[in-house]
């Protein structure tokens, strides 16, 4: 079972900002820029980690709910543009990055990490799930 997985369940707590019954959306507890978020389909075990194994119900059902977030994440951090990263190898579990972006030079991995206290990362989840049209 992934980390993932664990935090769908609510085993592991995550600074959630929307669910619905097929997907998930988080912060990264890493994040590149405030607001980075994870969107993760609800998959059975063993979990997939490539996302072009899904199914294409649920790929698109995916990329349509990553699409809402992205909405909410420009709305509630004023960026220009929410970045779409498909990395997959640090978790073994289908995830898409949502990365608030103002330059190209936002989405890069490479970047240090930025470490928010849990009453940011509390406040900026807040503000996204506020955003975010019904999903």
């Amino acid at each position: 079972m992934t980390i993932f997985t664990r935090i769908i369940k609510g085993d592991i707590p995550s600074y959630k900002v929307a669910e619905n019954e097929q997907c998930y959306a988080f912060l990264d507890i890493n994040p590149l820029v405030k607001g980075h978020t994870l969107v993760i389909p609800k998959l059975p075990e063993p979990e997939a980690d490539y996302i072009f194994d899904l199914d294409d119900e649920l790929l698109a059902n995916l990329m349509i709910f990553a699409k809402k977030v992205a909405a909410g994440i420009k709305q509630a951090t004023g960026c220009e543009r929410v970045g779409v990263a498909v990395l997959g190898m640090e978790v073994n579990h289908v995830h898409i990055h949502l990365v608030p972006m103002n330059s190209e030079k936002d989405m890069l991995f490479t970047n240090p990490k930025l470490q928010l206290s849990a009453e940011e990362m509390a406040e900026i989840a807040n503000s996204i799930a506020q955003a975010i049209d019904p999903v």
